[in-house]
């Protein structure tokens, strides 16, 4: 699976997991010099506090645009360490 924004692969893997239709990519795919941390925040009721990256490419942001569980929920714990993505990401085989 990739993951692209602004015509770059900012994340690629064979190993990711998919939940609720979602590619939860490891974090040792990630293209780490596209991400920063956001401070935005979310709540899943089954899977816990969500913490968001923004993405820049070439001079593009995408804000909140990929988010990861530091702490996941016991019903979640596979997905520890992962980061999936919406928005203008576009995630592919």
């Amino acid at each position: 699976m990739k993951a692209i924004f602004n015509n770059s692969i900012i994340a690629e893997s064979n190993n990711t997991i998919e939940l609720e239709g979602n590619h939860y990519f490891p974090l040792e795919s990630l293209n780490i010099q596209y991400f920063k941390e956001s401070s935005h925040e979310s709540t899943c009721p089954w899977k816990g506090l969500a913490s968001y990256y923004d993405i820049e490419v070439n001079g593009k942001v995408s804000k909140d645009a990929g988010w990861y569980y530091k702490t996941p929920s016991e019903a979640a714990k596979q997905i520890k360490n992962h980061v999936a993505f919406w928005k203008d990401v576009v995630v592919t085989i």
